[in-house]
């Protein structure tokens, strides 16, 4: 008999979908050239949405949600990877089309994978989460872009998030000077000890801008969208970048 896991198994019943902690075995679980033991995930705001059926984020039922993990090989039919290798992944579909990683095990395509670097562990992985390291990817866009400490302020939308949080955290570290959006304006000391020089009142950039606005800082992190990310464009110096 194949061994069995605990599983987070969304199942829809109606318009609402319904969390249940259930026993699979791999022979359950999608397709994939990788079989993962799953030791960490990170409980997302996306995943909130999933299980509580908040917004239309799973695409098909019945699904496992856990948008990222971090385990150990245990059976690879992809040359990149061999038993016992470390592995991360972050989206490619995991909790929208694919099983995630709230499970005890998942198989996935090796293609979605990367090695754990020895450094860190998974759990420290998971820490970091697809949160941090979407913050990482959107930092070294600006960077990218030309945007140095020396440009000129960067503003952070959604501060209080997990991209934002550790978006902060990031270009603090590198010497930029962050202004802290949020609507949350009590977390204003934890914004400041992540390294925000400033903080500003979401509501700056929530309402009806102008196509082009009064130059207020170098660069931006968005991770709010919609009005925002238009004011915070308008807002944006000549020659800056927005990573969103």
């Amino acid at each position: 008999m194949s061994e069995t896991f605990k599983a987070i198994r969304l199942e829809k019943e109606g318009d609402k979908p319904s969390a249940n902690l259930v026993d699979m075995t791999v022979d359950d679980l999608m397709e994939g050239d990788v079989v993962v033991d799953v030791e960490y995930s990170t409980v997302n705001y996306k995943d909130g949405l999933a299980i509580t059926g908040a917004a239309p984020v799973v695409r098909s039922y019945p699904m496992i949600p856990g948008i990222d993990l971090a385990g150990t090989v245990a059976s690879s039919d992809n040359p990149k990877f061999k038993p016992g290798d470390r592995v991360i992944q972050n989206g490619f579909g995991l909790s929208e089309s694919h099983f995630g990683g709230y499970a005890g095990k998942a198989r996935v395509k090796g293609d979605w994978l990367v090695k754990c670097p020895d450094a860190i562990s998974a759990a420290q992985a998971m820490a970091i989460g697809t949160a941090g390291y979407t913050a990482m990817l959107c930092v070294m866009a600006v960077e990218k872009a030309g945007v140095t400490p020396s440009s000129g302020p960067v503003v952070v939308t959604g501060a209080a998030g997990g991209v934002g949080s550790v978006s902060i955290a990031l270009l603090a570290k590198l010497g930029y000077d962050v202004i802290a959006s949020t609507g949350r304006t009590e977390e204003e000391p934890y914004l400041k000890d992540l390294g925000a020089s400033s903080i500003i009142d979401r509501s700056e950039l929530s309402g009806d801008g102008r196509p082009m606005g009064k130059e207020r800082w170098a660069g931006g992190i968005d991770s709010v969208g919609s009005k925002t990310l238009a004011n915070v464009i308008s807002q944006t110096k000549y020659d800056g970048a927005v990573a969103a």
